[in-house]
């Protein structure tokens, strides 16, 4: 079965999987081939990780991993499906909930959630949602942070009535890779994550948004 190609949405369209696991046992063997290349990468990073590596690691023979991936990036891209799936609804919900006063608090809860998973999800720290590596996207296709800035926006445009303009979404979205950034510098060398880093991280963006999005005390 050829690989399938990729779309906006949803996440799962996008895992380039060369065999669907239309069977239970093939479905526990996708997740423990996932869940091995995320402890890998916890170790080493995914610059160094091998398909050969996966396969090790999961106790299954090379030709299992390549029965599901053509390569190491089509395995990588399916994890970074996978991360970007376990945390695109919570922060979903999490920038509409009714608790939060304002779009700032709103925005940090959210983005509390994407630094927990960071510090708690395997694989998520050194992958995250993968647009750090080459994803090899079709001319159409946009990222997966792409995806979460426009999710958080819609959130934040229905729940704030922040001005729904071309300008606002993409100087969200400028705040989104800049967030990104300096999450990624945070968590380089801690992996709690350095609370520095992460503040003014914060502050940028507040910074950024407020005089389009409306001041709040933060």
């Amino acid at each position: 079965m050829p690989v399938r190609e990729f779309t906006d949405t949803p996440a799962d369209a996008r895992m380039p999987l060369r065999n669907e696991p239309v069977q239970a046992r093939s479905a526990a063997r996708l997740t423990a081939l996932l869940d091995a290349a995320a402890a890998v990468i916890d170790e080493i990073g995914y610059e160094r990780l091998t398909t050969a590596m996966v396969a090790e690691r999961a106790g299954a023979s090379i030709g299992t991993v390549y029965r599901y991936f053509p390569d190491r990036i089509a395995l990588l891209q399916a994890l970074a499906a996978r991360n970007f799936e376990r945390v695109i609804t919570r922060v979903s919900d999490e920038i509409v909930d009714e608790r939060h006063e304002n779009w700032l608090t709103a925005l940090s809860a959210s983005f509390g959630l994407l630094v927990d998973a960071v510090r708690s999800e395997p694989g998520f720290r050194g992958l995250r949602v993968g647009d750090t590596i080459d994803l090899r996207p079709l001319p159409t296709e946009r990222s997966f942070k792409s995806l979460i800035a426009e999710r958080l926006f819609d959130g934040m445009v229905a729940r704030f009535g922040v001005p729904d303009t071309a300008e606002n979404r993409l100087r969200f979205e400028a705040a989104v890779e800049i967030s990104d950034a300096l999450a990624a510098r945070a968590f380089a060398r801690d992996p709690e994550g350095e609370v520095a880093f992460l503040e003014v991280g914060r502050d940028t963006v507040y910074g950024m948004l407020a005089p389009h999005f409306g001041p709040v005390t933060p």
